[in-house]
């Protein structure tokens, strides 16, 4: 079968894109406010009602909400670039092979 690693990359993709809507229509029909709040938030607000003190301060911290959702964004987008670059390498490797 030629294409046997595309087919199951397709079926593996739609099983979680499957399983991400179910589990979307879950939260729905529960009525969260923030479904898909940040984990790090929730996290925070756990740690921080157990009596938590942080023994240091960050040096800076973004402005606003927006700059960090941007530099976030930014992170992503250079893991995507650096993850499509090794991809691309490998394929270029292996296609160099066949000829």
């Amino acid at each position: 079968m030629k294409y046997k690693g595309e087919i199951i990359a397709i079926i593996v993709i739609a099983v979680f894109v499957g399983l991400f809507l179910y589990e979307n229509a879950i939260i729905q029909q529960q009525g969260a406010e923030e479904a898909w709040g940040g984990a790090d938030s929730r996290a925070a607000e756990i740690i921080e009602s157990e009596g938590y003190e942080p023994w240091y301060s960050p040096i800076w911290e973004p402005p606003s909400g927006e700059i960090e959702t941007l530099f976030f964004s930014l992170q992503a987008a250079i893991g995507a670039v650096i993850i499509g670059y090794f991809f691309g390498y490998w394929r270029g490797i292996q296609k160099a092979q066949k000829q």
